[in-house]
């Protein structure tokens, strides 16, 4: 029994404890915690806090979104450092009700046109920070602290903002006799949190390869976690390479096989993302109207794989594929 669960007799000191026992993400006792997208989205509940991993143009959630947006799923607050199309598609299909971010684009290819408009009509609440801001929230709901300090946002726009909706305070630091002042800001624990990944097994250890942003302390400040993969790998890769591994399995309660999971946005090692698909989808984004043909056609009336058979030809896939390993191993492609 850890220090702070019910009985223990101690106080919670670090905040985020492990019984020893592998749950899935209804809470059943498990070692094998595969199961279908829809069963995973299914597990997150209206209103829910909502973690999402990877960073715009690299490993954004979008099968996941997709089924978000299938099922219904409203009033979500989504929290993150930096996010993208997810979040856009989200927002267009009526799942968002508040943001928590560092920042929202498609990198090169603009501004995320459904979110700015919902923003622009009051639909959604937004909460700026920056991306070390979140990621510092990240770190204090992972460490089981109440806040964390930093410097960033001392005598800018955002440090009066946050401090007038008390999300934010100026506090003394006590080990200088200067008397200097730094910011805290408050933990964030979501609810759940989302992450696309090269490779986890069937028990939940996950390899996140090349950058892992926030991802590792957004998982660790969760209550639940749900991996999308784009390959399922026997647990004895992880014993053979311990050290490889991202996230260990205590950390993680679903693990989805999905393929392409990340597109039309890149999955380092596997594919790069798809300039063709996005710009289209940024046309049609402009005008509300359109986007509402690209959702009917993309997402309420077909499945995650009619939707890449319907955008990923065999020819467009092996270029983007030669395109990634162009970037790693480099060469003609």
């Amino acid at each position: 029994m850890c220090e702070g669960q019910p009985g223990s007799g101690g106080p919670d000191l670090v905040g985020r404890c492990d019984t020893g026992e592998e749950r899935d993400i209804l809470g059943e006792k498990t070692d094998d915690k595969r199961i279908s997208l829809t069963e995973a989205v299914r597990s997150i509940q209206d209103g829910d806090v909502v973690g999402l991993g990877g960073f715009t143009l690299s490993r954004t959630q979008t099968a996941l979104a997709h089924e978000v947006i299938r099922q219904g799923k409203r009033d979500l607050t989504l929290v993150s450092t930096s996010v993208s199309m997810q979040l856009d598609l989200m927002v267009a299909g009526g799942c968002v009700r508040r943001i928590e971010h560092g920042a929202a684009s498609i990198e090169r290819f603009g501004l995320l046109y459904n979110f700015r408009r919902a923003v622009e009509r009051g639909e959604v609440e937004v909460e700026d920070y920056t991306h070390l801001g979140m990621a510092s929230r990240f770190l204090a709901g992972e460490m089981g602290l109440p806040f964390m300090p930093i410097r960033g946002f001392m005598g800018t726009d955002l440090e009066r903002y946050r401090r007038s909706d008390q999300k934010m305070a100026v506090i003394d630091d006590p080990f200088d006799p200067e008397g200097s002042r730094v910011v805290v800001l408050p933990a964030c624990n979501p609810d759940v949190a989302v992450l696309h990944v090269q490779k986890a097994d069937r028990r939940g250890n996950v390899l996140i390869e090349g950058c892992t942003f926030h991802e590792v302390q957004l998982a660790r400040a969760a209550d639940r976690v749900i991996v999308t993969c784009e390959e399922l790998v026997p647990t004895e890769f992880f014993l053979q390479d311990p050290e490889r591994t991202t996230l260990p399995f205590l950390h993680v309660h679903a693990v989805v096989l999905r393929p392409w999971g990340a597109y039309p946005t890149s999955c380092y090692g596997y594919y790069d993302y798809d300039r063709e698909h996005i710009e289209y989808y940024q046309s049609l984004a402009r005008d509300p109207d359109q986007f509402e043909q690209y959702l009917d056609r993309y997402v309420y009336e077909t499945d995650f794989d009619d939707f890449l058979a319907q955008s990923l030809s065999f020819h467009r896939a092996e270029h983007l594929r030669r395109s990634m390993d162009s970037m790693i191993y480099g060469g003609e492609y």
